[in-house]
């Protein structure tokens, strides 16, 4: 990311030298950590930083899509995704699935779902992390692939996704023939509930504009499914329920475009394979016979 900074920012990130600091920073902190933890490897803290490091940064690394998008082509890719909508649905999903199911009740059960990709991601690591290291290793691996593939789309597709239909960002607007015609806010009722006001805050303060295409929600969400599957069987069939409605509720919230969703499927179809492929090749003596628990 820092060579791609370095080459292609141009006039679109003017702190781009603050970029590349902040990426050598953290390639000296993987390294200290990894060194420290070697030194003192009975160290829990230091243990669990230098094994889980990758899953804290993944916040940052997204955010940061949200300054670099513009290097390439200025504005967002919106009106391509809204078309592609209507075209392939003949309406709006995003729009009209919260117009069909104005109930705050429903909205809440949405919300939760959506709120419940973090915990996902989080969860299964750590469950991974105390159950089998070997495991653990095999999680983060793939999961850090499949996000940093997205992370690099969104640089170089920058979309917002349906809250375009609402408000003008960093000065681009999507054309007035494609607003739908009586276009509504988002219900007062709905807007009432716990973890819409939750997501409401999350994306005020953690958003990256232009990285919903395709949904990081459903291809992560997706591979975490397919861990879940592979070695935590318990808990396989109600995270797989979880993420069918966190697959839903991305275009019911309206933070995605049906496209976004089924790209998001398609990519996790595509990246798991590669991932577990590269991680057998590159991943040490033990990658190719963890432990898969019966049942």
């Amino acid at each position: 990311m820092a060579l791609i900074v370095l080459v292609l920012h141009g006039d679109a990130v003017p702190a781009w030298k603050w970029f590349l600091a902040a990426h050598a920073i953290c390639i000296a902190a993987v390294h200290w950590l990894v060194v420290a933890h070697a030194a003192r490897p009975a160290n829990r803290v230091l243990a669990f930083l230098r094994h889980f490091y990758p899953v804290l940064l993944y916040t940052a690394f997204y955010r940061e899509t949200g300054e670099l998008n513009q290097m390439l082509h200025r504005g967002y890719l919106d009106a391509l995704f809204v078309r592609l909508d209507g075209r392939i649905f003949g309406l709006q999903p995003s729009i009209k699935l919260m117009e069909w199911l104005p109930y705050r009740l429903v909205s809440e059960i949405f919300y939760v779902s959506y709120f419940s990709y973090y915990v996902m991601i989080v969860g299964v690591g750590l469950a991974l992390y105390l159950r089998d290291r070997r495991q653990f290793f095999h999680y983060v691996s793939v999961v850090s692939f499949v996000f940093y593939v997205l992370y690099l789309v969104y640089i170089f597709t920058p979309v917002i996704g349906p809250r375009m239909f609402y408000r003008d960002f960093n000065g681009f607007t999507l054309p007035a023939e494609l607003i739908p015609p009586g276009l509504a806010e988002v219900p007062e009722s709905i807007q009432a509930g716990w973890f819409f006001q939750i997501m409401k805050w999350i994306y005020h303060y953690f958003e990256a504009y232009g990285s919903a295409f395709p949904s990081s929600h459903v291809a992560v969400a997706l591979t975490t499914v397919y861990f879940s599957f592979k070695y935590l069987r318990p808990i396989r069939w109600v995270h797989l329920l979880m993420a069918i409605l966190l697959c839903i509720s991305t275009v019911y919230c309206r933070y995605h475009y049906a496209v976004d969703v089924l790209a998001g499927t398609l990519t996790a179809v595509i990246l798991i394979p590669i991932g577990n492929r590269l991680y057998r090749r590159f991943g040490g003596p033990d990658a190719g016979a963890v432990a898969v628990p019966p049942g």
